[in-house]
C-alpha cells in the first residue's frame, strides 16, 4: 500500500501516477466526485486506464476535462434517450414521425420468424456525445499522445479475451469498452466484434503497471456480494454468479492499488442514472477519505498542477462529405437523412440531429463518423462509415379506442428495399368495428424528387347532420335534421415529395376517390334495399405544403406546424351526374411554447372553402367530437357531437393549455371557437362573433400504447355535455 518511505526513495524524481477506473455503470459517476477531489489538490496523472463507464469518464478526463466540468455536463445529459437510443421528434423526417407515433410495437421479421435485436440500443446517441465532447482531441490517434495518455479495455465476444485499446476513433473504442451485453449492440472495430470489458477485466490494474507507473490511484465501483435476503429475483442471481469472478480478482488487485477509494455504492445501480448527483457525492466523500494519503502524494509532485478547462466548438463548416458502407442506400438518400449538401456552415447539434435522422430510420445498425481538419480553421471533412442493417422486415401492432371509429386493433407489415435501394412498402390493417386498410409505397430521393404511391379504405357509421348529405333545396330535409349512414372512402394517390428548405415538405400528385354513403333509415323505393346519398368516383390534383417542428406531437412544449393543401377536382363517374369542377382549399397554423416550467400552451388557427360547383356536399367541411388523423375534411370541435356542424367554409382557432402534473400526466384545459356555414367568405361572416364555440377540461397520459384521454366537453349553445375518450396512438 501507498506510504511516505516510497516517496522518500523517489525525491530526485517525481512519482508517475496511474489511475485506474473501474466499471459500474451508473454506479460510475462516482468516478467524477474522486476526480474533482484530485483536481482540488492539483494532483498531476500520467497514465488513465479504465473499463466500461471507467473508460469513459476516464477518456474524457484524459482529453482535457476536470472532474467539475464532467460534473456540469452529466447533470444535463437525458440518459433515458442517451442510452436507448430515442431521438427528439424534430431530429426525424416528417414521414418517420408519423411512423414513430403509431405503432406501439416494432419487432424485426425476417424468414417467416420473429427476430430480436444483439442489443436494446444501438449505442448512437452515446457516440454522438462521446465524439462531440471529444472534439477538442479528434486528430489524436494513438492515445498516448493524449493530454493524459490513456487506454481501456473491451472484450472479444469471438474469444473472450480482454483485449487492450489504446489506439484508433477515441469514441468508437470507448463505445466498445462500454457495450454493456444485451443493453448495447456488440461494436464493430477492424473486424473484431467488442462488448464490455467489464466480462473479462473491470478493473485493469496490472496493465497500467506495466505502463511503468509508481502510484496507482483506484476508484472501485464494483458490487460485492449481497446475502440470500437481497437475492429475490432471476437477475440478481445472475448478476451475482457474474461477480464471482470479479470480486475474487479484486483481493489480489486491491493489494497492488497504493491508494485505494471505495466509495459507497451500496443503494445503486448500474441503471441508476437518475440518482447521479448523490453518486457523484459518495465518490467524493470516500475520496476524502484517502486525503491523507492523496495530499502526501501531492507532496511529492513539485510542481502545482491546476487543470485548465476544456471548451468545445459547437459551430462547424463540414467542407466535403465522404460515405463508404452503403451498398443498398444511394449517396443521396443519406445525405438527404443527414441534411447536408457539402459546404453547410452548421453547429454540431445540426449535424447531430442529421446523424439521429439517418439511424432513426431503422435501416442503418451504427454510423460511425469523423471530422477530418482541414486547413481551413474550423473547416472539416466529414468521413462516414455506414453499417446497414439486414433487417428489411417488420411487423408492428398497435391498438385504439375513440368515440368515432370504436376499438381497432392495427396489424402492419413494412418490407424495405422491395423494389429499389431506397424504397419502403407499408399495409396497414386495422381490425375492430370498423375494417380499414392503409397501403404506401415510398422511393425516398432525400433532397431530390422522391415518389409515392398510397391507397386507402376507410369505414365507420355514424349519426350526421342531414345537410352533410342533401342540397338546401332537398324535400327530405324536411323531415330530416339528422340520419344513421354507413359511410366508405378508398382513395388512391400517386405523388411527388421533395424537402424545401431542409425543414418543410411539399407533394403533388393525381388522387382516385370513391365515395358511397347509404343509411338504412330511408327506404329506396320501397325495395328494402338501403337509401343511397352517394356512390360515385372523383377524380383530383392536388398540393401540399407541411411544416411540424412540434417537438411532441401530443403534448407539444414548443415548435411550429403547418398543414395547407389544396385539391381540385376535375372529373367524377357514378351517382354524381350534375358534377362540375371545384376546388377546396383548406390550412392550419399551429404554435406551442412553454411560459411556465410544465405548462405548455398550444394556439392554432385554421381555415377553409370550396370554389366552384357546390353540388358535392359531402367533401364539405364537417366538425364536432374530438380526434385526429380524420379522412377528407373531418375535424374535432369540443361540444359538439361527431359530423353535427357542416358549411363550405369556416374559420377557426383553438387554444390547448396542458400542465405536466408529473412525468407523462396532463391535466388539459381547451377550448375552441368558429364560424362554418355555407359561403361565408362572400361577406363578412368569417370575421363576426363566433357562431360555435366549446370548452373541454381532461386528463392524459402518455404510455407506450400512445395517449390514454379522456375529456369532459361543453358548448354554452346547445347547453349539452358530451365525453370522449380515447386510448392509444391515432390512425
Amino acid at each position: 500500500m501507498f506510504s511516505g518511505l516510497q516517496l522518500q526513495a523517489q525525491d530526485t524524481e517525481r512519482p508517475k501516477v496511474g489511475l485506474v477506473l473501474s466499471g459500474g455503470g451508473a454506479k460510475g459517476f462516482a468516478h467524477i466526485g474522486a476526480l474533482k477531489v484530485i483536481d482540488s489538490l492539483g494532483i498531476k496523472v500520467d497514465y488513465i486506464a479504465g473499463t466500461s463507464m471507467g473508460a469513459i469518464i476516464g477518456s474524457l478526463y484524459s482529453s482535457g476535462y476536470t472532474g467539475k466540468q464532467l460534473d456540469s455536463l452529466f447533470k444535463t445529459i437525458d440518459f433515458d434517450m442517451l442510452i436507448n437510443d430515442k431521438f427528439s421528434r424534430k431530429s426525424k423526417s416528417l414521414a418517420e414521425r408519423n411512423n414513430s407515433e403509431r405503432y406501439a410495437v416494432s419487432l424485426p421479421f425476417q424468414k417467416f420468424k420473429i427476430s430480436l435485436p444483439s442489443g436494446l440500443s444501438r449505442g448512437q446517441n452515446v457516440y454522438n456525445l462521446l465524439y462531440k465532447m471529444m472534439l477538442p482531441v479528434n486528430d489524436v490517434s494513438n492515445f498516448e499522445d493524449l493530454p493524459i495518455p490513456f487506454f481501456c479495455i473491451a472484450t472479444n465476444i469471438e474469444t473472450g479475451e480482454p483485449v487492450v485499446l489504446d489506439s484508433g476513433n477515441l469514441a468508437e473504442v470507448v463505445a466498445a469498452s462500454g457495450a454493456f451485453p444485451s443493453l448495447f449492440q456488440p461494436v464493430i472495430i477492424d473486424d473484431n466484434i467488442y462488448i464490455d470489458g467489464g466480462v473479462t477485466n473491470n478493473y485493469p490494474i496490472k496493465e497500467l503497471r506495466e505502463k511503468g507507473m509508481d502510484i496507482i490511484i483506484g476508484v472501485d465501483v464494483q458490487d460485492g456480494l449481497k446475502d440470500r435476503e437481497a437475492l429475490d429475483s432471476a437477475p440478481d442471481i445472475l448478476l451475482q454468479i457474474n461477480n464471482f469472478r470479479t470480486i475474487n480478482d479484486m483481493k489480489v488487485k486491491r493489494k497492488l492499488t497504493d491508494i485505494y477509494i471505495k466509495p459507497d455504492i451500496t443503494n445503486f445501480s448500474v441503471i441508476s442514472f437518475n440518482e447521479g448527483r448523490d453518486i457523484v457525492k459518495n465518490g467524493e466523500v470516500a475520496a476524502k477519505e484517502q486525503l491523507e494519503a492523496l495530499k502526501k502524494l501531492k507532496e511529492a509532485q513539485k510542481d502545482f498542477t491546476v487543470k485548465k478547462h476544456l471548451s468545445v466548438t459547437d459551430s462547424i463548416k463540414i467542407r466535403s462529405i465522404n460515405v463508404t458502407g452503403n451498398k443498398r442506400y444511394t449517396r443521396s438518400y443519406v445525405l438527404g437523412k443527414l441534411k447536408l449538401k457539402g459546404g453547410d456552415d452548421i453547429s454540431y447539434e445540426e449535424l447531430n440531429k442529421g446523424v439521429n435522422n439517418l439511424v432513426a430510420t431503422n435501416n442503418f445498425d451504427a454510423f460511425r463518423y469523423k471530422l477530418l481538419p482541414t486547413d481551413l480553421e474550423g473547416v472539416y471533412d466529414l468521413d462516414a462509415k455506414i453499417k446497414e442493417s439486414e433487417t428489411s422486415t417488420f411487423i408492428k401492432l398497435g391498438v385504439h379506442y375513440d368515440g368515432l371509429y370504436k376499438s381497432a386493433a392495427l396489424i402492419n407489415i413494412s418490407q424495405k428495399r422491395l423494389l429499389s435501394k431506397n424504397d419502403i412498402a407499408a399495409l396497414d390493417i386495422v381490425l375492430g368495428d370498423n375494417i380499414r386498410y392503409d397501403f404506401d409505397y415510398f422511393i425516398d430521393k432525400g433532397f431530390y424528387v422522391s415518389i409515392g404511391l398510397k391507397s386507402r379504405y376507410n369505414q365507420f357509421d355514424r349519426r350526421v347532420n342531414a345537410n352533410l348529405l342533401l342540397q338546401p333545396d332537398d324535400p327530405l330535409l324536411v323531415n330530416l335534421n339528422k340520419v344513421d349512414v354507413e359511410l366508405q372512402d378508398q382513395t388512391n394517390q400517386l405523388y411527388f415529395q421533395t424537402l424545401l428548405a431542409k425543414e418543410f415538405a411539399i407533394n403533388s400528385g393525381i388522387e382516385h376517390k370513391r365515395l358511397k354513403i347509404t343509411t338504412e333509415n330511408l327506404n329506396n323505393n320501397n325495395t328494402g334495399e338501403d337509401f343511397t346519398f352517394e356512390n360515385t368516383d372523383y377524380f383530383s390534383v392536388f398540393g401540399n405544403l407541411k411544416i411540424d417542428n412540434y417537438d411532441n406531437r401530443y403534448f407539444p412544449n414548443n415548435g411550429f406546424w403547418f398543414d395547407g393543401n389544396l385539391h381540385w377536382y376535375l372529373a367524377a363517374s357514378g351517382f354524381n351526374n350534375d358534377f362540375e369542377p371545384f376546388s377546396i382549399a383548406k390550412a392550419e397554423i399551429g404554435y406551442a411554447f412553454s411560459p411556465l416550467d410544465k405548462l405548455s400552451i398550444n394556439l392554432k388557427t385554421s381555415g377553409g372553402f370550396q370554389l366552384g360547383d357546390r353540388s358535392t356536399n359531402f367533401l364539405n367541411f364537417a366538425f364536432g367530437g374530438y380526434g385526429e388523423n380524420f379522412i377528407n375534411n373531418i375535424d374535432s370541435f369540443y361540444g359538439y357531437d361527431y359530423l353535427s356542424i357542416v358549411g363550405n367554409s369556416f374559420v377557426k382557432a383553438d387554444i390547448n393549455l396542458d400542465y405536466e402534473l408529473f412525468k407523462k400526466h396532463y391535466i388539459i384545459l381547451s377550448g375552441n371557437f368558429a364560424n362554418i356555414e355555407d359561403n361565408i367568405f362572400d361577406d363578412d361572416e368569417w370575421i363576426s362573433v363566433p357562431d360555435y364555440t366549446g370548452y373541454a377540461l381532461g386528463y392524459s397520459i402518455e404510455t407506450f400504447l400512445g395517449p390514454i384521454e379522456a375529456k369532459y366537453t361543453i358548448s354554452p349553445e346547445l347547453k349539452e355535455s358530451y365525453w370522449f375518450f380515447n386510448v392509444g396512438f391515432w390512425f
